[in-house]
């Protein structure tokens, strides 16, 4: 890969990424303070209410339907966030093709990102890297919604890959309109669009192709949001379990999300019969829907409880998170020969205020990661100040 020289590209990106907050692009809300708490039982409860009215014959959402009114879930496996998606299945991944700048503000890299759609971030897939005895696992770094490989970790990659790790990454869940992408995907850099259950065989691929490279057994993953409720799906149903060590997410959607509340009123009123979340999937696509508490994917996904055997979970979650809400709902229960590490982000650190985004781009949240890809090494966690929404330290 070679490296790319835009001039002002980074500025570009900047400002890229500050019209997007503007305009409400990344779903954040206005302020800082956390959400009040709601237990995962009081979202289902108040989702559950909305049953008794059953589904309207026609709207497409028993999913094998295909077509009620011309929707089905797609695939016709009932794995849609209501059963009630339009468009078909698929998407693909793809190779990232050059490496872009270092960074510490999320703002610059996710308007980067936009812009550079196949940056790889600085120091991964560097496809002759061995593992050694101290680090003998390669890590593979995954992505969220709506992002890619760059903007998901410009600012982790480097770090990792200097304390001596081998690392990977790609841009999974590469959907357009017809395959259930939403309007999102017509967005230059917008990835993870497509349903999760694809995007996890996309992730076997990768994974076999990293361990194929290194020659290693295992791989750790280190992933954001939707990566850590696919990697978790990779790892149960994609044969991910016995390919897999460690297991690091952050502000995943383990047991879903409320999206604020949206993702759980409509699917009470999809109850209902009416389709609002078949209309909200046109703008947030099939992965932005299945994320949603309830969804047919998360509840198979944890169905046979939170965790498998024989693999380490580090699981953060923040405080400030407005799109993986309550945050209460990232963390894992640790079943038969597993072991679960639940963290809030604040927990010793009150002066970190990342949000869901800016989260990726904590000092405090890399250290945690080293930490748990080599405790003896990495010991010690950090705290500085690292604020909601711009993330680097409060500079661009």
């Amino acid at each position: 890969m070679t490296r790319s020289k835009r001039p002002g590209a980074i500025r570009v990106a900047v400002l890229t990424g500050v019209a997007m907050l503007a305009l409400g692009f990344t779903g954040s809300t206005t302020r800082a303070e956390p959400e009040a708490p709601a237990t995962e039982q009081q979202l289902a409860d108040y989702i559950a209410a909305g049953v008794k009215g059953g589904p309207i014959a026609g709207t497409g959402s028993a999913c094998t339907s295909g077509s009620g009114a011309g929707s089905g879930n797609g695939s016709g496996d009932c794995l849609g966030g209501s059963g009630s998606s339009s468009g078909s299945s698929g998407g693909r991944s793809s190779d990232t093709q050059q490496y872009g700048p270092e960074m510490t503000s999320w703002t610059a890299a996710f308007g980067y990102g936009l812009l550079n759609p196949d940056a790889a971030p600085p120091g991964t897939n560097d496809w002759n890297c061995k593992p050694t005895a101290e680090h003998p696992r390669p890590v593979v770094l995954v992505h969220g919604t709506w992002m890619n490989a760059y903007n998901g970790f410009a600012y982790m990659s480097k770090p990792i890959t200097d304390a001596g790790f081998c690392t990977f990454t790609f841009n999974y869940g590469r959907s357009d309109l017809v395959q259930g992408g939403g309007l999102g995907s017509l967005i230059p850099g917008v990835m993870g669009t497509g349903y999760i259950q694809d995007s996890a065989k996309q992730l076997a691929v990768f994974v076999d192709r990293v361990l194929a490279a290194t020659g290693a057994g295992k791989a750790d993953i280190v992933a954001h949001s939707q990566g850590g409720s696919m990697a978790n799906w990779y790892t149960k149903f994609e044969g991910g379990a016995a390919k897999t060590q460690n297991l690091i997410t952050y502000g995943a959607t383990h047991h879903g999300t409320s999206l604020v509340g949206i993702g759980a009123l409509g699917r009470a009123v999809n109850n209902f019969g009416i389709d609002v979340l078949g209309l909200v999937e046109i703008f947030v696509g099939h992965a932005g829907i299945q994320q949603t508490v309830g969804s047919d994917f998360v509840n198979k996904l944890n169905a046979n409880g939170d965790t498998v055997p024989g693999i380490d979970y580090t699981i953060v979650g923040s405080r400030y998170d407005e799109i993986t809400n309550p945050y209460e709902l990232t963390f894992l229960k640790a079943g038969p020969g597993a072991r679960v590490q639940n963290i809030v982000l604040q927990d010793g650190c009150e002066q970190d205020v990342s949000d869901h985004l800016t989260m990726m781009y904590s000092p405090r949240a890399l250290s945690i990661a080293l930490r748990a890809l080599d405790p003896v090494k990495f010991p010690t966690l950090q705290c500085t100040f690292n604020p909601w929404v711009i993330g680097g330290g409060g500079g661009l």
